[in-house]
């Protein structure tokens, strides 16, 4: 069997094309590494995109999201689709690299791709390489791609930015139903699925969704034409998946009749731009601090000479040229 550890990425792109798992998995790591290796690699994936839909799980710690995901995804691969799992772990504090836990929970799925991807500290709990990886998944031609969020903390919502279809999932007697609205998460949820829904309080948290998902119709807040499903599953007894399933399809066929999917897809290209372009200047910015300018303008702006504003439209200014 040929390493496809040394390959130069253009014969990575061509192996990964014809569904070679090892070079998918090499073009992965060169992704996430987010060198001039990602680069080249998304400039040559760009043009062989298939049109996969990308789906996002996030929710609360302890939600059971990756047992869901699990079920829905060897429920996927029974139906005769090719998926993909982009599992966002919490990074290593010692060595920044995903802890795996969601592949152990998944480790029973073996047709579907299932990746782990290290946050590695990012504020929003997504990856940067997020829009790489995915890009690399739908030129190989996996579909969907399912993006399950680490959620750590306050749920995030930066998984809006690289899905077409979001899940929210929640708990019953967590409070995540409220949680979830603090967050911001009613406005951005497609679906929301009740979880481990045997449990006592699954009715009353389906109750506080509803109660809120009225609320936010009457001040104006939701989409006249859709209003989210909300689920209940109980992942560890394999009910409810099916369902989610469908409603994911449902929420596809409706961002296609409306013109939304293309609107969607529009803002992960912004998104993704945005993300690379902090990444640049945050690398420039910490090679201007090895740079005398930097050290005279704050000496200048210390000494009360420029004020802060004056002195960062100066930084600005070395940063853009």
């Amino acid at each position: 069997m040929t390493s496809v550890r040394n390959l130069p990425v253009d014969a990575l792109v061509e192996l990964a094309l014809t569904d070679d798992r090892r070079a998918v998995g090499r073009l992965l790591t060169l992704v996430e590494r987010n060198g001039p290796e990602a680069t080249e690699c998304a400039m040559m994936l760009h043009a062989h995109g298939t049109g996969s839909h990308v789906i996002g799980i996030t929710g609360a710690p302890g939600a059971g999201k990756s047992t869901l995901v699990g079920e829905m995804v060897q429920q996927m691969v029974d139906g005769g689709s090719h998926p993909a799992v982009l599992a966002v772990d919490p990074s290593s504090p010692l060595t920044g690299g995903a802890i795996l836990g969601d592949r152990v929970r998944m480790a029973g799925v073996t047709e579907a791709f299932i990746r782990s991807v290290a946050t590695r500290g990012h504020a929003g709990g997504l990856a940067l390489a997020i829009p790489g990886a995915v890009r690399v998944f739908d030129a190989v031609g996996y579909n969907p791609v399912v993006i399950e969020t680490v959620g750590v903390g306050q749920v995030e919502v930066d998984v809006t930015a690289a899905a077409d279809t979001t899940v929210v999932v929640v708990t019953p007697g967590m409070g995540d139903a409220v949680q979830a609205n603090k967050a911001g998460l009613l406005e951005v949820a497609d679906i929301f699925v009740v979880n481990k829904a045997d449990r006592p309080g699954a009715s009353d948290a389906r109750r506080d969704l509803e109660l809120m998902l009225d609320l936010s119709h009457m001040t104006g807040q939701e989409d006249a034409s859709y209003r989210p499903p909300i689920l209940m599953t109980n992942s560890l007894e394999g009910e409810g998946h099916s369902a989610v399933i469908d409603a994911i399809e449902t929420h596809r066929r409706h961002l296609v009749d409306t013109g939304q999917l293309a609107k969607r897809r529009r803002r992960r290209i912004e998104f993704e731009i945005e993300s690379r372009l902090s990444t640049v200047f945050e690398q420039r910015m910490i090679e201007l601090k090895t740079d005398q300018r930097w050290v005279d303008i704050v000496d200048t702006t210390t000494a009360g000479t420029i004020a802060p504003p004056a002195a960062s439209q100066q930084v600005a200014n070395l940063l853009l040229h």
